[in-house]
């Protein structure tokens, strides 16, 4: 799904974002990457997404390396979530027709392009996703976890084979936090090659489904594997420069500092 090999990011006067970053993300696998403010996080994201070219090093995506392949017809196959998108207003933007949306990539619906069976299938994300009851309400007075789910039903919809979430979670309280936790590990287990890719800040928002996970930090891969390895201890603490205790539980995850 996604191979970076020393994928080094810089912009002018050649401040590195990213630096030699190896990565390589199978059918199926769900990531999560963590790290400071700054380490890189969502510029590994814009070049898991097709946005970013790397400044030197190889990004393949879908098996196509990015400097040799279409991008538009790349990104039609990646589904991008961010806590900042903007979902459409008005009266006729209902959760439902937002997720229609998601099968033209565009912000107004094209009516004459979805048909019934796209329909149904807008509709059965919404029920995957515990949205059903909201299907015919307004997005703009659905709460924020609401519209957070009909964001990832809306990048599902485009039959994508990676999805890519960025802080999904960001800004909810935690009953919603955790009806959208339990939507991504039901989404996994929903579509088993699907991949993922999600950044976080906290062990909190990270579902049980995950697979791996990546520490970045100045950045710099710090460590990446197996999610039982990397989301320890001692690798968090070097993360982030303070002594922290990691405690899983369920393939639940918590930090917190160590007192002095």
């Amino acid at each position: 799904m996604l191979d970076f090999r020393g994928v080094t990011v810089w912009v002018p006067p050649r401040r590195v974002l990213l630096s030699d970053v190896d990565l390589r993300v199978r059918p199926g696998e769900h990531w999560v990457i963590v790290g400071p403010n700054g380490a890189g996080k969502s510029t590994m994201l814009s070049v898991a997404g097709g946005i970013r070219h790397p400044s030197s090093g190889e990004a393949s995506l879908l098996g196509h390396r990015l400097g040799r392949v279409d991008l538009r017809e790349l990104r039609a196959h990646i589904g991008h979530v961010g806590a900042g998108q903007k979902l459409p207003a008005g009266k006729w933007a209902t959760a439902h027709t937002v997720v229609l949306t998601g099968h033209t990539g565009t912000i107004q619906p094209l009516w004459d392009r979805y048909d019934d069976a796209l329909r149904a299938r807008a509709h059965e994300l919404l029920d995957m996703l515990g949205c059903a009851r909201i299907a015919d309400r307004e997005v703009s007075v659905c709460s924020q976890g609401e519209r957070a789910r009909v964001q990832i039903a809306r990048a599902l919809l485009a039959e994508p084979r990676l999805l890519l979430l960025d802080e999904p979670s960001a800004g909810l309280d935690l009953p919603a936090r955790e009806d959208l936790v339990a939507a991504l590990a039901d989404l996994a287990a929903a579509q088993p090659s699907l991949a993922t890719i999600t950044v976080t800040h906290h062990l909190e928002e990270v579902p049980a489904s995950t697979t791996h996970g990546l520490l970045l930090r100045d950045g710099g891969v710090l460590t990446s594997g197996p999610v039982g390895d990397v989301f320890t201890s001692e690798w968090m603490s070097k993360c982030f420069d303070r002594e922290l205790r990691v405690t899983g539980v369920g393939g639940r995850w918590t930090v917190h500092a160590v007192p002095a």
